[in-house]
């Protein structure tokens, strides 16, 4: 707000010039600060804004960054997992075999325990094929079952952290093919291994 001022050795009767004169409406200085203020305000909450989604994005990135460092790690316990199946699965028939066997299913359980800490989890058994879940290794002709579903779960599958880290390897039921009548039936190949 401008106000007329008194210069020494001016005369006060003298005209001042017209931009010294002008004063500011109160109502329009206090509107432009208000303005003023709002703008602020939302470079601000931009700022803010930005800060948040940069904050995020740096957590997603360093998430991802751990996920890509842990996987192969991860993928190769799986792996020693299936060998510990496979030597429980092995018939245990004396006494120094069935004392291994416990001993082999101790070992697995806790390994189990760690890789559950890791947030790793099996995949559920289904009776359905489900792409997101399960990878078919074979299809089978069978007509006492509804195709798709699945007969026989050959590896167990498992998620991390909510999104799979090893797809079930599966082997599903197929629609049962009509012959004509004097040809033989063929039997169904296993799918190609990725």
């Amino acid at each position: 707000m401008r106000r007329k001022t008194r210069q020494k050795g001016v005369d006060p009767n003298a005209e001042e010039p017209e931009a010294e004169l002008e004063e500011l409406d109160p109502v329009d200085e206090l509107d432009a600060v208000r303005a003023e203020r709002d703008e602020y305000l939302a470079r601000w909450q931009r700022a803010q804004a930005d800060y948040q989604n940069m904050r995020r994005r740096e957590l997603a990135q360093a998430d991802e960054r751990a996920r890509r460092a842990m996987q192969p790690l991860l993928e190769n316990m799986l792996v020693v997992l299936d060998y510990l199946d496979m030597a429980l699965a092995s018939p245990t028939t004396t006494d120094e075999s069935k004392n291994l066997a416990i001993g082999v299913r101790l070992t697995r359980d806790q390994f189990l325990h760690a890789l559950e800490q890791e947030e790793v989890r099996p995949i559920p058994e289904a009776k359905t094929f489900d792409p997101g879940l399960h990878e078919a290794k074979s299809a089978v002709a069978r007509d006492d079952v509804e195709p798709g579903a699945i007969l026989e779960t050959v590896r167990t599958g498992y998620t991390w952290r909510g999104e799979v880290l090893r797809y079930a390897h599966v082997i599903v039921a197929a629609a049962a093919q009509e012959d004509a009548p004097g040809e033989p039936k063929e039997e169904q190949e296993p799918l190609p291994e990725d």
